[in-house]
């Protein structure tokens, strides 16, 4: 499966770091080719010379005194990877990479990878959850660098939260999956809505929802994945926008509703995956409101997938439905008004779906349903490029 592959496997210093012996292991049995490269914290978890043993090949460890058959080590495997991933990926690792900081053999082939990157989280809850961390971690994505994203656990420091590192299995069916990634959209323009709109009520208040634009940010980086040029009519998100994304920023659903009725000549394939408000305040206040009371009257706001539906001609469009009751009848009805070509539902009363890393959805198309199981909203995105790719 991975026959050809060259996977440079970067240890960082955790206790996970046994785990990742099963993992080098793994890769081995499908045929890749897998350098070891560790810090000296990580080497005083396992020795070197189980991952040499493991791997077939010599670990680097030591940029400065171990020569790589005369070459420089970093430059060597860098040049030479089809990937690198680093597991565990501890805090340090992170803020290094994030940095740009290259002071030991691991952060230094770091930066000098132009191949595709992936970390597999492993720290405390605490640790994990700080600031600092989670920007780090959002820089990251918003350069590219792709995550098998930490769970909740226990954790070998005796405390139970998110932190632990993915299991092995689970990290290497991602690295399979980047590798043999189709490139099945190369050439097709994609435009994808994402996260919440917002629709103002005074001169401090608004309206809006709780999206996080985490499925619509999936979507386009997988897109772009598999070859297809993305533009993203972005509204509010907390998820990381994909490296080499096109962005049009926009507040409210008029706005949103501009920004893609006014391109919508430019693209083959339509995926509406933000939330934008079906309604806004009639009237709109300068200043701020000081009434203990306060009514106020909504109006509908314009319907963007439908507008896109009545112009898309031969081109396809992909619509969100997110339900609380009768999920199946509604999301039909919205698919057969919107001319869309499936319907993508979330019953947001079962599932914790917004925010949320993980979705579990229905798909509605003209043929019937398909019920999937949670999985990660990644997943999500590439069963969605399947469907749309197969047309």
């Amino acid at each position: 499966m991975l026959t050809g592959k060259k996977i440079v496997v970067g240890v960082s210093g955790g206790i996970a770091v046994y785990k990742v012996c099963y993992l080098v292991r793994r890769l081995k049995d499908l045929n890749a080719e897998v350098d070891v490269v560790m810090t000296e914290n990580a080497a005083k978890f396992v020795s070197p010379l189980t991952f040499e043993t493991l791997s077939g090949r010599p670990v680097t460890v030591d940029i400065v005194k171990e020569g790589y058959n005369g070459l420089v080590p970093h430059i060597t495997l860098a040049n030479k990877a089809d990937m690198i991933v680093v597991c565990p990926a501890t805090a340090n690792i992170i803020g290094k990479y994030a940095s740009g900081i290259a002071d030991d053999a691991l952060s230094t082939l770091l930066v000098a990878a132009h191949c595709p990157v992936m970390l597999a989280p492993a720290m405390n809850v605490h640790m994990y959850e700080s600031a600092a961390v989670q920007s780090n971690l959002q820089l990251l994505k918003s350069r590219g660098v792709l995550f098998a994203n930490a769970t909740e656990g226990f954790l070998a420091c005796g405390e139970t939260g998110k932190g632990r590192m993915a299991e092995p299995d689970e990290i290497v069916s991602h690295i399979v999956k980047v590798l043999t990634m189709p490139e099945d959209l190369k050439g097709v323009n994609v435009l994808v809505t994402c996260g919440a709109t917002a629709e103002p009520l005074d001169g401090v208040r608004c309206i809006t929802n709780y999206s996080s634009g985490k499925m619509g940010c999936a979507i386009a980086e997988r897109a772009i994945q598999r070859g297809a040029n993305v533009t993203m009519i972005l509204g509010i998100h907390s998820a990381a926008v994909p490296a080499g994304a096109q962005v049009v920023s926009v507040s409210t659903t008029g706005e949103m509703f501009e920004a893609t009725l006014s391109r919508a000549e430019q693209f083959d394939v339509f995926i509406m995956a933000a939330a934008p408000c079906d309604y806004r305040p009639e009237q709109v206040s300068d200043s701020k409101i000081k009434s203990s009371e306060l009514t106020v009257r909504f109006v509908k706001n314009p319907d963007i997938a439908k507008a896109v539906g009545l112009v898309k001609g031969n081109r396809k469009l992909v619509v969100f439905s997110a339900e609380t009751d009768h999920g199946e009848q509604y999301a039909t009805a919205k698919m057969q008004e919107k001319n869309a070509d499936f319907v993508v539902l979330n019953d947001v009363k079962a599932n914790k779906v917004f925010g949320s890393d993980y979705n579990k959805v229905t798909i509605i198309d003209g043929n019937g349903k398909t019920d999937y199981p949670s999985m990660p909203k990644t997943d999500v995105a590439d069963i969605i490029l399947d469907k749309v790719a197969s047309l």
